[in-house]
């Protein structure tokens, strides 16, 4: 695996040349650590759509979202396309730390970069809606709550995830 600078970009940064090939780019505002997480995921997806095929591909597809290599550019965000990175962010997370719970703020240092702070209204309010679908649990000191709970927050794997 290249590491992403190695890699020939347009000169807006925003696509990668593959074998002639244009492909989009990650997104460079992700931080370090957090994109190495989302790329161990796209990558445990990939070996899983080799052995279970279609049933897993969502969780490439989640993954690829997550990184803004697909689903809306990254370089002009809407706030519907925001929600569902945000989302898939959320998911990719849980899924790649195999049962341990999140902190918002991963989601949205993901999606916002240093402006991180200004979507965590907006990863509470998709959380809550992953919440009401069984797709991730919110706890407070290890215990449910509501996401409107007052107060740090966890963001754990729900009933419906799909790993």
């Amino acid at each position: 695996m290249h590491h992403v600078s190695d890699q020939e970009r347009t000169d807006d940064g925003r696509y990668i040349i593959v074998k002639g090939q244009k492909w989009r780019a990650s997104d460079p505002a992700i931080p370090e650590g957090l994109r190495a997480e989302l790329v161990k995921e796209l990558m445990t997806a990939r070996r899983l759509v080799k052995t279970r095929g279609d049933e897993v591909r969502f969780r490439v597809h989640d993954a690829k979202v997550a990184l803004g290599e697909r689903g809306e550019p990254w370089w002009a965000p809407t706030d519907d396309g925001r929600s569902e990175r945000i989302a898939a962010t959320i998911r990719s997370l849980l899924r790649h730390r195999d049962g341990s719970s999140i902190c918002p703020s991963d989601a949205a240092r993901v999606v916002g970069g240093e402006n991180w702070r200004e979507l965590m209204a907006q990863v509470r309010q998709v959380a809550g809606a992953l919440s009401s679908q069984g797709q991730i649990s919110i706890t407070q000191k290890g215990q449910p709550v509501a996401v409107d709970a007052r107060g740090p927050i966890r963001l754990g794997p729900g009933e419906h995830l799909h790993s």
